[in-house]
């Protein structure tokens, strides 16, 4: 299980748990699952899909941004995301 929070400089798009988080890296997009070695990664303009424990996928367009994953806890910080489903 992955604690996951997308956070704008506005307030805090997504807070919840998730089984799985796919993101556009810079270099390429790229996905994090449970016990993910510890990664911070800049992030383009693109969708983000978080895949919640129950099956339920919720996708966001995001601005450019970074990415860390730390001990099962995945932070987004970016300048814009809206909830696109």
């Amino acid at each position: 299980m992955l604690n996951v929070e997308i956070v704008t400089p506005q307030r805090i798009v997504y807070n919840g748990i998730a089984s799985a988080v796919s993101v556009p890296g810079a270099k390429s997009p790229f996905q994090i699952l449970n016990n993910h070695v510890p990664i911070v990664s800049s992030l383009v303009q693109g969708n983000v899909t978080v895949k919640e424990v129950n099956g339920t996928e919720t996708i966001f367009e995001i601005s450019s941004g970074i990415l860390e994953m730390h001990n099962n806890t995945v932070s987004v910080i970016v300048e814009s995301a809206i909830v696109r489903n």
